[in-house]
């Protein structure tokens, strides 16, 4: 299988204009094959060197080019120590949820020395997503950029960029990240923060170390630029910013916006944005940043990270502008952001948001404490969904549920908590127990489902991003508070919402999300903190088959890897 060694530039060049890379995207319009070689490199940040788990030797990993309507072949090759899976955030993977990729949910991971054949096919998707590690802490470090591109002759439904370039926003650690994860939950205490939060791999000259270790983008002036940015970071929702310009928000998650204009973007773990900008300053070099939003009473990793936005002929000695990013804490800026996203809802790009609901779930959110004797203080932080920590299973469960393997899970976890409560208001620090268990909600095919996400006050609030594999879907509603089922649904946006796979919970608040289960298979739901998820913040749904053969899950690939 041939390398793709030419369409995998990195984070460092801009994309799609490179000509040879154009060329070969328009001559190959039906089968893309890429290779990624799991292996681990030294690499060195902050005045410090480390080995890595890296994709190709890349830090971030290689982009992926296609287009909307391709056949997409990744043939991953596990020569790292670590047991791998890498999920393609945000490709539906119609009735395949065996390429999916997260550990233990649709597949086992790929031993050390062996391989795996992500076999995708693109349909009805356009825009910007990503793929990571989806097992352990790996995603640190191994995560990359998908760019899929319009079908033939397809235009953007906004001003055709004259160049594009790719954002990979993300988090480094001094430490080995594995090793600091296992020693902080031996103890049962929540893992150590990031060094530094990264722009295309590099922190950028604010940090020790780091002049050479800067993303500069060179600009030609007077143009306008797309640019495709993720947030892979780990555990950090992200304000960005570019120092006098503003940016107009064009997609989120692959999916066209209504183009509104902003200063700053807000960003959380699993979401992409695409923003358009125009080079209309005066020539000079001018820093784009990122630094968290975080307004719970929680520690982060709060120093900013820059890249820089360069005129072309502009010497590298002028001494870039930084930008004004809001306050960490900025929840107004936040809320009026993401207020601010609305869906095309055009003749092209319908909002299909189901109006009729056949299921409601209303699913609380909370921290909490369980019991750990050989922990340091005979206790360990824990997370729940409706008061149930998810426990990984031993064996994928789409494998269990596809051959009907008995004793994986079941399919009782509850459509509402056991016991309702005041979720948001007075701290909850009594009984914060809570149950273990493998139970998944079982959905009929073609079914609507409403599910409102209430975070609660256990421990503390805190903003979550929860991400669902196999699905995009409809961000009706959202407020702060407690969810008012009888008027809160009054105020829902049924025209135009916006349509997302990632989707952030409001600290001390809830969100509303709709769908409809046309995709069958097993598919993952959970919070995109990591420490969360590690935690037990996570659930599955099981989607029944349909009637008909092309409405059932398809058999799984001859080299799905054994566990």
């Amino acid at each position: 299988m041939a390398r793709r060694v030419s369409c995998s530039f990195g984070s460092l060049i801009f994309t799609f204009f490179f000509v040879g890379c154009l060329s070969f995207l328009s001559a190959e319009a039906a089968l893309k094959k890429y290779q990624f070689d799991v292996q681990v490199k030294n690499v060195s940040r902050l005045c410090n060197a480390k080995p890595i788990v890296t994709v190709n030797g890349m830090f971030p990993g290689p982009t992926i080019y296609v287009r909307e309507g391709d056949r997409l072949q990744i043939n991953v090759t596990n020569y790292a120590q670590y047991n791998m899976s890498i999920h393609w955030h945000g490709l539906k993977q119609f009735r395949n949820g065996w390429a999916d990729g997260p550990a233990y949910i649709t597949q086992c991971p790929i031993q050390t020395g062996h391989n795996y054949v992500y076999d995708i096919h693109v349909k009805g998707q356009r825009g910007t997503l990503w793929w990571h590690a989806h097992i352990l802490w790996l995603r640190a470090t191994v995560y990359g950029a998908i760019v899929i591109m319009p079908k033939e002759g397809t235009p953007f439904p906004f001003p055709q960029p004259f160049q594009e370039a790719n954002l990979v926003l993300g988090e480094w650690w001094n430490k080995d990240v594995e090793t600091s994860v296992n020693q902080a939950n031996k103890l049962g205490l929540p893992p150590p923060m990031s060094d530094a939060h990264t722009i295309n791999g590099k922190p950028g000259p604010l940090f020790p170390c780091s002049e050479k270790h800067t993303y500069a983008l060179e600009v030609m002036p007077g143009k306008t630029y797309l640019l495709r940015i993720v947030n892979a970071a780990l555990n950090d929702d992200l304000f960005f910013a570019i120092a006098g310009h503003n940016m107009t928000v064009v997609e989120i998650d692959a999916v066209y916006t209504k183009p509104f204009t902003t200063q700053a973007l807000q960003i959380a773990p699993g979401q992409t944005t695409n923003v358009l900008v125009r080079t209309d300053r005066i020539p000079g070099r001018y820093f784009m940043a990122v630094r968290p939003f975080m307004d719970a009473p929680v520690p982060v990793d709060n120093k900013t990270a820059t890249a820089i936005l360069q005129y072309k002929g502009i010497p590298d000695t002028v001494i870039p502008i930084l930008p004004q990013l809001p306050a960490p804490n900025d929840t107004n800026f936040a809320l009026d952001y993401n207020q601010k996203l609305r869906s095309l809802n055009n003749r092209q790009f319908p909002a299909n948001v189901p109006k009729e609901i056949d299921r409601n779930l209303f699913v609380t959110i909370g921290l909490g404490i369980n019991s750990c004797p050989s922990c340091q203080n005979g206790t360990q932080f824990t997370a729940s969904l409706n008061n149930i920590t998810f426990v990984m299973p031993r064996i994928g469960l789409l494998q269990a549920h596809y051959f009907n393997t008995r004793g994986v899970f079941k399919t009782d976890f509850p459509d509402k908590p056991l016991k309702a409560f005041d979720y948001t208001n007075a701290p909850l620090t009594a009984n914060l127990g809570t149950s273990l268990g493998t139970r998944l909600s079982r959905i009929p095919f073609n079914s609507t489902v409403e599910i409102v996400l209430q975070d609660t006050n256990l421990l503390t609030v805190e903003s979550h991003p929860f991400h669902l594999h196999g699905y995009n879907f409809f961000v009706v509603g959202s407020g702060i508070g407690n969810f008012d089922p009888s008027t809160d649904p009054d105020r829902y946006n049924l025209v135009d919402p916006p349509e997302r796979n990632t989707v952030g919970v409001p600290t001390g608040g809830w969100t509303a999300i709709r769908f409809r289960a046309d995709n069958p298979g097993v598919w993952f739901m959970h919070c995109h903190l990591e420490v969360h998820t590690m935690w037990g913040l996570k659930m599955a749904f099981v989607v029944e088959n349909g009637k008909s053969p092309d409405q059932s899950v398809l058999p799984p690939p001859k080299d799905l890897p054994p566990c």
